[in-house]
C-alpha cells in the first residue's frame, strides 16, 4: 500500500494526487471531534472523498467522541491505544466497506448503561465497600498497582483486601476471583 502524509486538505490539493485514496486516516491527537472545526472537517473529507473511508484516529476512546465521528460519515474511529496491528487491520475493515468501532468503547457504554448499584448488590452483602471496589477491579483484571493509584492506597493495602476476597470466595488465585466474580454479577 502507498502511504502518503499530508498535513492538511489543502496539502493533498496543491500536490495534485491523480489517484484517489482507498482510505483516509485523519488524525485529531487530543482533538475532540464534537469540536465544531473537527466535525466539519469530517464531514468535508467525507464529502471530498466519497469513494474513500475516512478513518477517524485520536487519543480518546470516549464513546460520545466516537458516535460524533460516525455521525459525520467516519468508517472508523481508532484511539491511539490500540496496537498498529489492529489499527491496521480498522483500517482495511473500513476499506472493506465495514466500520470499525474500539472494543474499549463499547465495553465502556456497557458499564455506564448497567446501573451499578445492580451489578454489585450481590457483592455488597459478601464484601465491604472498600472490597466490592477492589473485586470490581480485580473482575476487570486491573493490576494490584493500577488498584492502588485509582483507591489512593497502598499496594500492600489492597493485597490484603484481595486475600480476604480470596478467602471469601474460596478462590486459590486472582483468575479464579474474577471467574466466580464474573458469577455473581450475571
Amino acid at each position: 500500500m502507498n502511504i502518503v502524509t499530508v498535513a492538511s486538505f489543502e496539502e493533498w490539493q496543491i500536490r495534485d494526487m491523480q489517484v484517489a485514496p482507498s482510505a483516509v486516516l485523519f488524525m485529531i491527537g487530543g482533538r475532540k471531534v464534537s469540536d465544531s472545526e473537527i466535525s466539519t472537517k469530517i464531514c468535508a473529507l467525507v464529502e471530498r472523498f466519497k469513494a474513500s473511508p475516512v478513518i477517524v484516529g485520536a487519543d480518546s476512546d470516549e464513546l460520545a467522541q466516537l458516535l460524533q465521528a460516525l455521525e459525520c460519515g467516519a468508517r472508523g474511529y481508532i484511539p491511539t491505544s490500540v496496537d498498529v496491528k489492529v489499527a491496521a487491520e480498522a483500517v482495511a475493515l473500513a476499506r472493506a466497506g465495514g466500520v470499525f468501532v474500539p472494543a474499549s468503547s463499547i465495553l465502556a457504554a456497557k458499564e455506564s448503561i448497567t446501573p451499578a448499584a445492580s451489578k454489585n448488590c450481590c457483592l455488597d452483602g459478601l464484601f465491604t465497600p472498600r472490597e466490592v471496589v477492589v473485586a470490581e477491579a480485580l473482575r476487570r483484571g486491573k493490576a494490584n498497582k493500577i488498584i492502588a493509584y485509582e483507591m489512593d492506597l497502598c499496594e500492600s493495602t489492597v493485597k490484603v483486601h484481595i486475600h480476604n476476597i480470596m478467602k471469601k470466595l474460596n478462590a486459590t488465585n486472582r483468575t479464579e476471583v474474577a471467574y466466580k466474580i464474573r458469577e455473581l454479577v450475571q
